[in-house]
């Protein structure tokens, strides 16, 4: 059966909470990557005799089954791991984390309960792995990757630098431009390569399989990353741990005892920030000759990129992640710049928004590296992205658009006003004496918007306002003069009120034509799509069918210039991450068929006596909403039911009100609970007293009636849901496939999603209002009526002190 990626991420997440307390994130991550390592291998190669991890008697996750309970098991899951490092080489990579550790898991019966907890639960059906892994699909990969973003984000500042952001993982991917390698031989390096994720993704991008080669000074984090490897179905891939780039680098070329450190097709990195340890122990290896001076003592980014540039090929490629002091910062590094740049080693440069890196908090840029044809090159591209990004959390993240930009605008070099631009070797070199500060050469900043003193004192608002929206007039000609009346030269007057400019925008005949272009531009792109969408099977390549979808998209909305296409690409990647992905992870293993199905919620409770316990809150179909299936199929059923729960809602307003408007000493309050909610026991009991005569019977009369009355229409309303809810139930087993495609594509994803493009094109009017409104308010009362409005106050204030018997 098919796991959703968000209940396998809430299983793991579980696990961390068996661990939480007696450490941190950063501790903590090494066991529960190594158990799921550890279970992921046993699942998938138990009984495979050349699979990729041997699995040798005593050394798997069974075997830690049998633990459960046992007095000793803390020693002995240490054993367990030991034989299965021994039988695969990972001696000090899966092996790090002690699970017999008494100051991290307790001692004696605590560590028991801490530890089979925990193997229980990697027990549960959606962490088995033999049968739900479809075609290559990275769902354990991305697994992984979901975990070590979350212990990034818990450990803090000081040590979430094991991990770089996947969004930023992908760019430097695909700026290198491996993704068009011809030679099948290709390797691809990262002298500090924490987890692994930068070398995982450019491997990713290759059309064919490489060799990749990555070097931490961690121990423990480089088994982080060989583990990575395995998870991504990478297991070839080779980890140099415990020793520094800079003191003992690993890969050397072949036959030459050590001398000269080996060339790579392919770099990407991001090294420590500013690190001020690196000479500690250097070895030199001609790595800084040429560049005129050597790396501050204090600073290893320069020590960095001149190791990369030492360690690429002739025509190699790489992108490396600096922060923003290497393109401006003088003296010695202001001296290697100006070598590098007469080189013509940079390609690229982009700026990333500041606050994106676990490690630190300041701004970075990419330096793209190309030593093809380097002598020939004429300038440097640059990208100033620094503003694109969402919050998310206390961190800031880059959206699925901005990822599809950056890479777009580099690629095809685009240029765009405030965004992007080739900026010439001479302009560098001359006028900017080799400082690559990126707002020398864009200015990124927003546009001004200057008050206008005249129309301050003799009211009007500014020509230059209005046809500062040019660009909306130029899509809706008439629409102009239906918000703006000319007032005298260079200056207009709003020609309906603030309250009525919304109006004004939704009933011009151009607007609502416009929203038709933005209909075609969707049905365009379903036509293209649809054939896809409804033919996933096991061999649908998640990762290329989102690419087709993307493409398309993007394609479909090229021309419809008033929305932004990278706004609709992140409407469709958006959905893509929430909700889609799953879906088509859930065909392609148990086909369309599954949408027949539907699944228990279940929740884990966070607080209270039961407090990591599963929880049952409900129901939903597995892949079809069973709102969809009720407006399909039960409309009248479900409209019924919304007319008995508003009839339901309004007997339960009276019954609170007669309540709550009880005045004191009513007799009302005598058959109220403490709490303030009627006790009937009492209400009845009181009724049955005989000396109860006159209006307090007929209030606590009142009182039952609509006591009775609310109750009755709430047990109409739970007995009419309870059959609608079966009858639901009923008809998802009864789903034909015509029906299943119907409202799994059309019904789910399409409306879904074309509901998100809507509200882009709703914001355009949103903007036109709000703009006309703001005009309008800036410029109500010219100064002339403010003085006069003030000058009849001070009559006002002057007749009132001197009645008071004060002069002013």
């Amino acid at each position: 059966m098919a796991v959703k990626k968000t209940e396998l991420y809430r299983s793991l997440w579980a696990g961390c909470d068996k661990l939480r307390g007696g450490m941190d994130a950063s501790q903590y991550k090494d066991y529960i990557l190594t158990l799921l390592f550890v279970k992921y291998v046993s699942d998938r190669f138990k009984d495979e005799i050349y699979g990729d991890i041997k699995i040798p008697k005593g050394g798997g996750f069974d075997d830690m089954v049998s633990l459960i309970g046992d007095k000793n098991i803390g020693e002995k899951m240490d054993k367990v791991i030991a034989k299965l490092a021994e039988a695969n080489k990972l001696r000090g990579v899966i092996d790090n984390a002690h699970f017999n550790d008494e100051t991290k898991m307790g001692k004696g019966q605590e560590m028991v309960d801490k530890l089979s907890g925990l193997i229980a639960v990697f027990r549960r059906p959606e962490l088995d792995f033999k049968n739900n892994r479809a075609g290559n699909d990275d769902i354990i990969g991305d697994a992984y990757e979901y975990l070590m973003r979350n212990f990034a984000t818990e450990s803090g500042k000081s040590k979430g630098q094991f991990y770089t952001p996947a969004e930023v993982s992908r760019i430097l991917a695909q700026v290198t431009g491996i993704d068009q390698a011809a030679n099948r031989n290709i390797t691809v390096y990262d002298p500090a390569c924490g987890s692994g994720s930068l070398l995982i993704r450019a491997a990713d991008e290759a059309p064919f399989r490489v060799a990749i080669y990555g070097q931490e000074k961690d121990i423990a984090t480089a088994g982080l990353a060989k583990m990575n490897f395995v998870l991504h179905n990478k297991a070839e891939g080779d980890v140099a741990g415990n020793h520094s780039t800079f003191s003992a680098p690993q890969y050397f070329e072949d036959g030459d005892d050590k001398t000269t450190l080996r060339q790579f097709d392919f770099i990407v990195a991001n090294p420590p920030f500013s690190m001020k340890n690196w000479t500690d122990g250097f070895v030199d290896y001609g790595r800084f000759d040429g560049y005129g001076a050597r790396p501050p003592e204090k600073n290893g980014d320069y020590a960095w990129l001149l190791h990369i540039l030492k360690s690429l090929k002739r025509k190699g490629k790489a992108a490396v992640i600096l922060p923003h002091g290497v393109l401006f910062r003088g003296n010695a590094e202001a001296t290697i710049r100006q070598n590098i740049i007469d080189r013509g080693y940079i390609k690229g440069i982009i700026g990333l928004p500041a606050n994106l890196f676990y490690g630190t908090g300041i701004p970075a840029c990419i330096i793209v590296i190309d030593k093809e044809d380097s002598e020939r090159r004429k300038g440097i591209f640059m990208i100033d992205a620094s503003r694109d990004f969402i919050k998310d959390g206390n961190k800031n993240r880059l959206r699925e658009r901005d990822i599809y930009k950056i890479v777009a605008t580099f690629r095809e070099q685009i240029t765009e006003e405030k965004y992007s631009r080739f900026v010439p070797i001479a302009e560098i070199r001359g006028k900017n004496d080799y400082n690559l500060n990126i707002p020398r050469y864009i200015d990124s900043s927003g546009s001004e918007d200057p008050h206008s003193i005249e129309a301050h004192l003799h009211g009007g608002i500014p020509a230059y306002d209005v046809d500062g929206m040019k660009k909306y007039w130029d899509v809706f000609g008439n629409l102009k003069g239906a918000l703006f009346a000319p007032l005298r030269e260079g200056f207009y007057q709003c020609a309906v009120s603030k309250d009525e400019a919304r109006h004004a925008v939704y009933s011009d005949a151009e607007f609502s034509r416009y929203a038709d272009k933005i209909d075609n531009g969707f049905d365009k792109w379903k036509k293209q799509v649809n054939s896809a969408l409804c033919s996933i099977n096991s061999s649908t390549k998640p990762k290329y069918l989102i690419s087709d979808l993307a493409n398309a998209i993007l394609k479909a909305y090229q021309r419809i210039t008033l929305i932004d296409k990278y706004d609709v690409y992140e409407v469709l990647l958006a959905y893509w991450r929430d909700v889609m992905a799953d879906d088509v992870f859930i065909i392609m293993q148990d086909g369309y068929k599954a949408a027949k199905e539907w699944e228990n919620i279940v929740e884990i409770t966070e607080s209270g006596k039961n407090k990591g316990k599963e929880k049952n809150t409900g129901w939903e179909g597995k892949l079809i909403p069973r709102a969809v299936i009720t407006e399909e199929y039960f409309h009248d059923e479900q409209q019924a039911i919304d007319e008995i729960a508003a009839l339901a809602a309004q007997k339960q307003i009276e019954l609170d009100e007669t309540i709550e408007n009880a005045e004191d000493g009513s007799v009302i309050n005598d058959v109220l609970k403490d709490s303030g909610g009627l006790d009937l026991g009492a209400l009845k009991a009181r009724l049955k007293d005989e000396s109860l005569a006159g209006e307090d019977r007929a209030a606590l009369e009142n009182l039952l009636e609509k006591k009775t009355s609310a109750a009755e229409h709430k047990k109409t309303l739970d007995e009419l849901k309870k059959i609608l809810e079966q009858k639901v139930k009923a008809q998802y087993g009864a789903l034909k496939n015509d029906a299943i495609l119907e409202l799994l594509v059309n019904r789910k994803w399409y409306h879904a999603i074309y509901q998100g493009i809507d509200a882009l094109y709703t914001v355009i009017s949103h903007t036109i209002a709000n703009r006309v409104t703001e005009l309008a308010a800036r410029y109500d009362e010219p100064l002339p009526v403010i003085a006069e409005r003030a000058a009849a106050y001070e009559i006002k204030v002057r007749s009132h002190l001197e009645k008071m018997g004060f002069t002013w």
